[in-house]
Formats: C-alpha cells, sequence, structure tokens
C-alpha cells in the first residue's frame, strides 16, 4: 500500500510539473493508472524481476493481467478498469508512461530510504536507473531525469 500511495503522490507532483512546463496531462487518468497499476499483486504477489528469468515476460505479464481482471472483475462493469491496465503495461498514453516514471521514481525513494537506514545488499534494484527510457518528450524526459539524477546524487553522497 505504501509503494501505491508514493507512486500516486510522485505521479500527481509529475503531472503538475508537465502542466506547468505546458505539457497537457489528463490528472484524473494520471491518478488512476497510479492507485490501480499494482493491483494484479493482490493475486500474485510481488514478483521479482528474476521471475521473467524463470518463466518468461509473456507469461509473467499473462498471469499479471489475469490476476488484475479477476480483482475488478466485479466492479469493472465498463472495462474502464482494465483499459487503464492495458494502458499502462502497453505504455500506450503519456499518462500510463508518466505513471511508469513515477514507478521507478518511487521504488528508488523507497530503496535510498532503505540504505540510508542501514540496508545494504540493494543494487539490484539501482539497475532501472541504468538506462530508464519512459518514452516521454524532451521536456518531459527532463523532468524526470532531473529527479532521477537528484535521487541518484543522493545515493553517491550516502556511500561516500
Amino acid at each position: 500500500a505504501s509503494h501505491s500511495f508514493g507512486v500516486s503522490v510522485t505521479a500527481m507532483l509529475l503531472a503538475d510539473k508537465f502542466v506547468a512546463e505546458g505539457i497537457a496531462v489528463d490528472l484524473e487518468k494520471v491518478l488512476r493508472i497510479a492507485l490501480l497499476h499494482d493491483w494484479a499483486e493482490v493475486r500474485v504477489g510481488d514478483m521479482p524481476r528474476t521471475a521473467t528469468l524463470y518463466f518468461g515476460s509473456e507469461a509473467r505479464k499473462q498471469a499479471e493481467t489475469t490476476a488484475f481482471l479477476d480483482v475488478v472483475d466485479k466492479v469493472d462493469a465498463d472495462g474502464s478498469y482494465a483499459n487503464l491496465y492495458v494502458d499502462y503495461e502497453r505504455r500506450e498514453s503519456l499518462e500510463a508512461r508518466l505513471v511508469k516514471a513515477a514507478d521507478v521514481l518511487d521504488l528508488l525513494i523507497q530503496v535510498f530510504a532503505l540504505e540510508r537506514a542501514g540496508a545494504r545488499g540493494l543494487d539490484e534494484f539501482w539497475e532501472v536507473a541504468e538506462k530508464p527510457d519512459f518514452n516521454l518528450d524532451s521536456t518531459a524526459e527532463q523532468i524526470v531525469q532531473e529527479l532521477l539524477e537528484s535521487i541518484l546524487t543522493a545515493r553517491s553522497e550516502l556511500h561516500k
């Protein structure tokens, strides 16, 4: 729950920054995607990235999609939640790509907080920061990149 909240807050702040820079963003769509992006985990848990090595990415995606549809079965009469989930998984809209960026930023913020509290051995989580491609336009990408760099700089300072 804390990650979903963090993603939602980060996505909202990113969306506000995008709008301030003249980038049109549907804030309601951003928040809806952010709130539901991990609902599949209710059924399948938070599968580690290494699960893809054993099951393949398609099997993992299929399991997550099936789990998501199971979770929303009784509350998604018009299919809007399913459509938002598919959008997020395929990164079709700017809003979905913005939420993916928020997802990565929140993950790194949480890992940084753990390291600051003394945890070690979390380097694998930082791999997502090496060559992120959120498929954003240049202004939006610059906003996300600046935030990412500030997190990486803080981590570098921590480990001096």
